[in-house]
């Protein structure tokens, strides 16, 4: 088949006018039909009309107190030193004889209809009359409706209740029920149809059962655009993996346009030899946009679908790559189906917060970076995460979104951004905001202040060592790991720390010393053992970006035996992460790598140990000493995170805890 290219670079505001537009053509852009469900089974759901009251609640005068139904008139005069004596009658009684009548009520009861107050009984007195009736005794007046709920005090027959589009809450749910009402008229929730396509796509449930071979993808962008459609009020249908064959795809597509209001195709909408999605809505239906000039999301496929001539369905090629689906769907899903349901667009939160990392975007393009946030001081600070399209957990560890608008290059370290929050501002007050250098620790750090205190997070970015201390340097966060290596005195980080936070209260905490070495495949194949076995010409090897404790450790080692960096193969291939280290050399494109014993151990590869280090967190003794951090540095003397800790290979827990400077950092 001829190889599809993108239409057009549409803007994504374009995009979206030319959608709607189509659907506003064809009679899609407008709330669904409504539907007749019950009021026990309609919380979440939208209201399709206004509900006006069938009774009034209560419908009778009642009883607000267990006591004595009395007239008002009746209890004037009433005091401490001359009480006032009414005689007991039967609630039912429509004109009671007695001159001063009392009747015994509880709560909920209807009023007689000569009473008009309920005198409570712990107020009043059992007394036996001179004709030996009983009577009651009180000591003070009533005024007219004291302690008497008067009927429709809640809501009166014919009020309006709750107004259309109206999202129904627990609460509301009782309003309908006490104003007479047991089913509702709402919006029927929107049938969306999520088509996962890919000769390379394997369930989830085949991965856990057998190993995967290389070129096999677990699926897993429908579950996460199924929950979003439920979460925003649709009912989604997973359909099963569609093999690339567009004659397969056509027949799945088809089907789901004729039974759902809303199709989305999930991969194949780029420009490959093997991407149908764009050739199967132009022969199906309208193709109106192919490429939004969006990131990540870019390949985005809008179009509407004819199964038979009475029925348009609308349609979504949502691009393969696991961050585009989901931004896809909160950009263009979510409206639709809020649209469908009778509400607006939606809208998140936002907060202004500056920048902690020069952000350079793609020209052309509305850019949408994640990021994480948190309060340090007085101001809010964003974090940028990986930008892959594929990395899911930048999503997972996000905070909010940043959008860089179009023909912008990007914006600048420090500059004020506008950030549409995941999280509420209360969570971020109550992140430990991390910088510096990754450790497997952190993670389970991270686990740890979770379970203990709720609600609590630590967030961690790893930038190395020393744009830990920078970062901390310039009040970008909390606390920075570091294990940088003084190569004048031979110690750790506490001359970096002078010389990077002069004229500053600085305190480090020991959190672990570790082993470092060389992580290899299994059976140590190429023979790497010592550092001079990094210049060997048949060695590849990863290497930390620059700043990293770790390739500090490197350079001092090699720069000692004399070696240069030019004649060493993969010292330019850079890595964020002890674990990133260890996956080049799973995957073979690294004969070794320095790391840590946990990250070998973590995928199965060999060690060989090197050189031992102390990792510290440094943080300003402002907050060393503020309440913030105080969960987590206590922590580091909790038994059962220390056991934790030291039974993770390669880690030594003796130091855990120490305060090894308290000072003026000059």
């Amino acid at each position: 088949m001829k190889r599809n290219i993108y239409l057009e670079d549409v803007p994504l505001d374009e995009a979206w006018a030319a959608f709607v537009k189509a659907l506003q053509e064809v009679g899609l852009w407008q709330p669904l039909p409504a539907e007749e469900v019950l009021v026990a089974e309609a919380n979440g759901r939208i209201l399709a009309a206004p509900v006006w009251a069938r009774l009034s609640s209560p419908h009778y005068h009642a009883s607000a107190m267990d006591g004595y139904a009395v007239r008002a008139r009746d209890t004037q005069g009433a005091t401490e030193t001359s009480p006032v004596v009414l005689e007991l009658v039967a609630a039912t009684e429509v004109e009671p004889q007695a001159a001063r009548p009392a009747a015994a009520v509880n709560t909920g009861h209807p009023l007689p209809v000569w009473a008009n107050a309920v005198v409570m009984v712990e107020h009043t007195q059992l007394v036996t009359l001179p004709d030996g009736r009983s009577g009651i005794e009180i000591r003070a007046a009533v005024p007219p409706w004291h302690h008497v709920r008067p009927m429709g005090e809640d809501m009166v027959a014919t009020e309006l209740v709750l107004p259309a589009n109206h999202r129904l809450r627990p609460v509301d749910l009782g309003a309908l029920a006490g104003s007479g009402h047991a089913t509702v008229q709402v919006y029927r929730r929107p049938r969306v149809a999520i088509i996962p396509t890919g000769s390379e796509l394997v369930p989830v449930e085949t991965a856990v059962s057998q190993p995967l071979v290389p070129g096999q993808i677990i699926e897993y962008n429908s579950m996460v655009l199924a929950a979003q459609v439920a979460e925003w009020g649709g009912m989604p249908t997973r359909w099963p993996i569609v093999p690339d064959d567009q004659n397969a795809i056509e027949t799945a597509v088809l089907q789901a346009a004729t039974t759902h209001d809303l199709v989305l195709i999930n991969a194949g909408s780029s420009a490959g030899s093997e991407d149908y999605t764009a050739h199967i809505v132009q022969k199906l239906g309208q193709l109106l946009v192919h490429g939004v000039a969006v990131r990540p999301g870019h390949p985005v496929i809008l179009g509407t679908l004819q199964p038979h001539r009475e029925r348009h369905t609308p349609v979504i090629g949502v691009p393969g790559y696991p961050v585009s689906a989901a931004l896809t769907g909160e950009i263009f899903v979510h409206p639709l189906l809020a649209r469908w349901q009778g509400q607006p667009p939606p809208e998140r939160p936002t907060v202004q917060a500056r920048l902690t990392r020069k952000i350079v975007s793609h020209t052309g393009d509305d850019d949408f970076v994640r990021v994480t946030v948190g309060q340090v001081g007085d101001r809010i600070i964003a974090t940028p995460l990986n930008r892959g399209a594929g990395v899911i957990t930048s999503l997972v560890r996000a905070d909010g979104l940043v959008r860089i608008p179009r023909f912008s290059e990007g914006m600048d370290m420090g500059a004020e951004v506008t950030v549409q929050l995941y999280r509420s501002l209360p969570e971020i007050s109550r992140t430990i905001v991390a910088i510096g250098s990754h450790d497997l620790t952190l993670d389970l750090l991270a686990q740890f202040l979770a379970e203990r205190m709720p609600g609590w997070r630590l967030s961690s970015a790893h930038v190395g060592s020393l744009g830990g201390l920078i970062a901390l340097r310039r009040g970008e966060c909390h606390l920075a790991g570091a294990h940088l290596l003084d190569v004048e005195t031979g110690t750790y980080n506490l001359p970096w720390v002078r010389r990077y936070l002069p004229g500053r209260d600085v305190v480090l905490i020991t959190l672990v010393e570790r082993e470092q070495g060389w992580i290899v495949p299994p059976g140590n194949p190429k023979g790497v053992h010592g550092w001079e076995d990094v210049a060997r010409p048949d060695v590849r090897i990863v290497n930390r970006q620059r700043g990293a404790g770790t390739r500090i450790l490197l350079d001092y080692e090699m720069g000692r035996l004399g070696i240069e960096s030019k004649n060493v193969r993969g010292y330019d291939r850079e890595e964020y992460t002890h674990l990133a280290v260890a996956a080049a050399v799973a995957s073979g494109v690294a004969d070794a790598g320095l790391g840590i014993r946990a990250a070998a151990r973590a995928l199965g590869l060999d060690f060989v140990p090197l050189a031992r280090e102390r990792y510290d967190l440094v943080m300003l003794k402002e907050s060393f000493e503020g309440d913030l951090l105080r969960p987590l540095l206590d922590l580091l003397h909790d038994a059962a995170f220390r056991k934790a800790v030291a039974a993770m290979p390669g880690y030594d827990v003796s130091a855990m805890g120490q305060v090894r400077l308290t000072s003026q950092g000059n």
